[in-house]
């Protein structure tokens, strides 16, 4: 017969135990000694025990490593979460093979996983969860056939999930939150028949097709989180009919929800947020009782008028042209605010105060609004429209857990510290109808749901996320760290965060990280006491005056305003010297308008210390504006009649398009000869500086940093293409017209030289504009311009991502003019590997590699018409269809159009009179350098000397 050794609280003195066991067994040595609390360890002795089938010392504080020794017991259960043992597992536990249960989680173990562990055949259950792990699943884990219950959340275990895992067909739960491992998901995960829980989140890799779940016919709970999802929901999830929780939150999944989920009877949670699902929400889904969360989608054909009262979360669900309602709408726009609908005023709003979770109160002479209500697992809830929040999920394992939580702090705390609302995987905060400008953002902390007193209740860790509008800005933060300790109130500031529409947002995100059974299961996920937020800039007060006044006075100075207006017209001080040209005179301005007086001043007066470059028309300057706005302004001269073109061009394009991938212009200026464009300004300057500038310009842009730019990129332009409403060819795409913000997206600038496509054009342009190397040779050579030239200049784009290298200025052989002609020698040979860049190593998929290759040549292709949209780029870039790439033989492409124009052009630039058109304005070609910035982040001084030569041939 067996003996069980099994405690749940030991409280004072751990060896109380081995004391009792010693009168027992004679396997204890006689040196057993008592050890004050915090130096419990697993002794040694353990494994003297022949007869010892079971030790659970779930939920102590231990600490120590497991003694090898323990191998020599016939163990069949090892218990010993929730403490704070560290070490490997040592191999020698590969040797108990009768164990049929392995519980490790919330401790803090590392290392590798022995292979050795793979010979436990017998193995049920094998429970590593929130610990410090790295390395790879041993391959050697095929044998553990039967397996029930695999967890490895939280832990930083790596490499892609292996196919391995379709030989545990006895599973009944698969959890793999929160790791460091790449997707795809195997396809061998179609063998679990027996899953009744499977978990898979925060996977990282490139996109990929969601896995085939159908004959997966037991599953009761279905997550597949940020896992990099990028295809369309498949119907036969309706035919899981056990399911009662659907979370597929965070992917990139596309296309209508499909009807057959209406089939899920047994369904009580469905989280579907952040992602790109269209077409009309269903009216079962409006009318259901469970809790579904859709939020941050782009449905269309909207019926619904409001966010509120209903089981479903639809903030931001919806495509602008379609909400009907301010919180249906992407940004939350405050221009929909129903409190401003009366009189149509600018956002007012200057300071938040928010109790998370907590009642009205006062603090430091701040008066925080309260936050009382209870929320929910698809929750929506607007304070007077002047904050709101938006929550998702639910706790694993305890789904009623309350949403707020407060106790009584007796450490003199602020009172803001003993409420909190939490969260078990995404919560938003947003600030309403803020005034445009820089704020301070305080984040209050407190960890009210952990102990300090030495005992398993100290032993939890909560890890999140925190973003302030869009940027992350703490990662893995965890507070207890932060603090010094549980129970101990944490301010955390940030000094500059900018309002640039009039909505702030704020968010909170669990990845998966840190413990989730500590002290008690559910504890875990983002946890918030308080918001402050309050305006780096002056406030203006209005006395207190009612809107009946300001209406009153607003009126009356329209009326004073216009009179001085005309009397100065009749003077002759207006009108005539601003605007003289004719196309500045009929520009309609769509964008902000900015004051010389307050340029100069955001720039130091123009001082060179500020300025960042040197464009095709002007220079480039760093600004900082008065609400405290970061910008590029740049400068044109009025003295080109190309130069106001240009101007007139891009003010009037880019003040009505609005995209992630393109460069936002807040404003421009025109006084005098002052012709000025203000931007937002980019940290990262541009891709050519990123790619192949100056090494201490140079930024690492591993594997996955470059699809996503390359993914930017196609987006910005598939955008001036097919979605907006002008239909934009931009003419000049090139690695120095493409920035990167500071989280390295790609922002499309330059649409100086872009041309209006519109249909009744003969797309035959008297004007060519662009960059040599980069230009298609129908439009270099006959000025043929359609939306396929922009396709060719990226596919350059493309081939200097990959590569490293600039496509200019990189020749490997004298014959080889441009960096494309050696990209087809090498296809031809079949060595198109050999172009990926040396910086990389191996550390890249050769896969992709050859995809965005053979992709490079497809898009620049000598005939237009075997070009692909860009549409069908990013549809390329993202796998959902494959890339044919027509194989362009080297012995004839000496011969074809792009040759030809790339010498013509050659040619024509090195003499003067083939610089200008006949009406004596220069025609718009250049030769770039290797990594001239744009015209929106010109060169530096410094930068001017390497380009002489380049800028000899202009």
């Amino acid at each position: 017969m067996g003996f069980v050794f099994s405690t749940n609280k030991i409280v004072a003195v751990f060896v109380f135990g081995f004391l009792v066991l010693n009168t027992c067994f004679n396997g204890f040595g006689s040196n057993a000694q008592l050890l004050p609390q915090d130096e419990g360890i697993l002794p040694e002795e353990f494994g003297n025990l022949t007869h010892l089938e079971e030790i659970d010392l779930t939920r102590n504080y231990l600490n120590g490593s497991i003694p090898p020794s323990l191998s020599r017991a016939p163990l069949r259960i090892l218990s010993l979460s929730g403490n704070r043992l560290t070490g490997p597992i040592p191999p020698e536990i590969g040797g108990l093979t009768m164990l049929r249960e392995l519980i490790l989680e919330s401790n803090q173990f590392n290392g590798t996983l022995p292979r050795e562990l793979g010979s436990l055949s017998n193995l049920q259950r094998l429970l590593l969860t929130a610990n410090n792990f790295t390395g790879q699943i041993p391959q050697t884990f095929e044998n553990l056939k039967n397996l029930t219950d695999f967890r490895i959340d939280g832990t930083r275990i790596s490499g892609s999930i292996p196919s391995l895992i379709g030989n545990w067909t006895k599973l009944d739960r698969l959890d793999i939150l929160g790791t460091s491992m790449e997707g795809p998901i195997p396809s061998t995960i179609s063998n679990l028949k027996n899953l009744t829980e499977l978990r898979i989140s925060d996977l990282g890799g490139s996109s990929t097709r969601f896995p085939d779940l159908r004959d997966l016919k037991l599953l009761e709970r279905l997550v597949l989180r940020n896992c990099l999802i990028n295809d369309e929901i498949p119907q036969y999830i309706g035919d899981l009919t056990e399911l009662k929780l659907l979370d597929l939150s965070f992917n990139k999944l596309t296309g209508v929800i499909p009807p057959t989920l209406q089939s899920l009877s047994k369904l009580n949670f469905m989280f579907l947020t952040n992602n790109s699902l269209t077409g009309e929400v269903p009216s079962w889904i409006l009318n259901a009782k469970d809790k579904i969360d859709l939020s941050y989608n782009n449905f269309t054909r909207a019926s619904q008028q409001s966010c509120s009262n209903l089981p479903v979360n639809l903030v931001a669900s919806y495509s602008d042209s379609e909400a009907q309602s301010w919180c249906l709408k992407k940004d939350l726009t405050c221009s929909g605010n129903s409190r401003l609908n009366v009189i149509h005023i600018a956002p007012a709003d200057h300071s938040l105060f928010i109790n998370c979770g907590g009642p009205k109160l006062e603090d430091d002479g701040n008066e925080y609004e309260e936050d009382l209500t209870s929320g929910g697992a698809a929750d929506f809830f607007s304070s007077s429209e002047k904050w709101a929040y938006s929550n998702t999920g639910i706790y694993t394992g305890e789904e009623r857990t309350p949403y707020t939580k407060n106790v009584f702090l007796s450490n003199n705390s602020s009172k803001i510290y003993e409420t909190a609302r939490l969260s078990p995987l995404s919560l938003k905060y947003y600030g309403l109808c803020l005034r445009e400008g820089s704020y301070k953002v305080q984040l209050h902390f407190a960890e009210i749901l952990f102990s300090d007193n030495q005992t398993f209740s100290s032993l939890g860790r909560r890890i999140f996320d925190v973003s302030i509008q869009g940027t992350l800005v703490m990662k893995d933060f965890n507070i207890v760290e932060r603090a010094g300790g549980a129970r101990k109130g944490i301010t955390v500031p940030f000094d500059n965060i900018l309002v640039s529409g009039s909505t702030l947002e704020i968010h909170l995100y669990w990845a998966g990280k840190g413990t989730n059974a500590l002290p008690e299961r559910g504890v875990y996920g983002p946890l918030i006491s308080a918001i402050t937020v309050t305006p780096n800039y002056k406030v203006d007060t209005d006395g207190g005056l009612s809107v009946g006044a300001i209406v009153g006075i607003v009126a009356a100075s329209c009326v004073l305003v216009l009179l001085i207006l005309l009397v100065l017209r009749m003077k002759g001080y207006l009108g005539g010297k601003d605007l003289e040209d004719p196309e500045l005179r009929a520009l309609e301005l769509q964008t902000g308008y900015f004051s010389l007086r307050h340029i100069k001043a955001a720039t130091g007066n123009f001082d060179q210390e500020n300025k960042i470059g040197e464009g095709g028309f002007g220079p480039v300057y760093k600004g900082v504006l008065s609400d405290g706005r970061v910008v590029a302004v740049k400068q044109l001269s009025a003295k080109s009649k190309q130069g106001n073109r240009e101007f007139v061009n891009e003010i009037g394009m880019i003040s009505a398009l609005q995209h992630p991938n393109l460069v936002k212009l807040y404003g421009c200026c025109i006084e005098g000869n002052q012709l000025l464009l203000i931007y937002e300004y980019l940290e990262n300057n541009s891709l050519a500086r990123a790619l192949f500038g100056p090494k201490e310009h140079r930024l690492h842009l591993d594997w996955q940093r470059r699809q996503k730019i390359c993914l930017g990129i196609a987006k910005g332009l598939a955008y001036l293409h097919e979605e907006s409403r002008l239909k934009i060819v931009h003419r000049d795409i090139k690695a120095t017209n493409v920035l990167l913000d500071k989280d390295l997206n790609a922002k499309i600038s330059d649409f100086g030289l872009a041309k209006l496509d519109e249909e009744e054009n003969t797309h035959i342009s008297t004007r060519i504009a662009g960059t040599i190397g980069y230009m298609a040779p129908e439009y270099a050579m006959r000025g043929y311009l359609t939306d396929k030239a922009d396709v060719y200049s990226f596919g350059v784009v493309v081939l200097e991502i990959v590569s490293g290298k600039s496509n200019t200025n990189y020749r490997p052989k004298e014959e080889f003019v441009y960096l494309l002609d050696w990209a087809y020698v090498q296809q031809e040979q079949g060595n198109l590997l050999e172009l990926v860049d040396p910086s990389l190593d191996s550390n890249y998929s050769q896969d992709e590699a050859l995809t965005m290759l053979n992709l490079a040549l497809l898009c620049t292709n000598p005939s237009p018409t075997l070009r692909p949209p860009m549409s069908s780029v990013v549809s390329m870039l993202e796998g959902k269809i494959p890339v044919q790439a027509p194989l362009v033989k080297r012995s004839t492409a000496d011969q074809d159009a792009r040759f030809k124009a790339f010498e013509k052009l050659t040619q024509d630039s090195q003499t003067d009179i083939s610089l200008y058109s006949p009406d004596s304005h220069r025609i718009g070609t250049s030769m770039d350098g290797p990594w001239i910035p744009s015209s929106v982040y010109g060169q530096s001084k410094a930068d001017n000397q390497d380009n002489t030569s380049a800028r000899r041939l202009l």
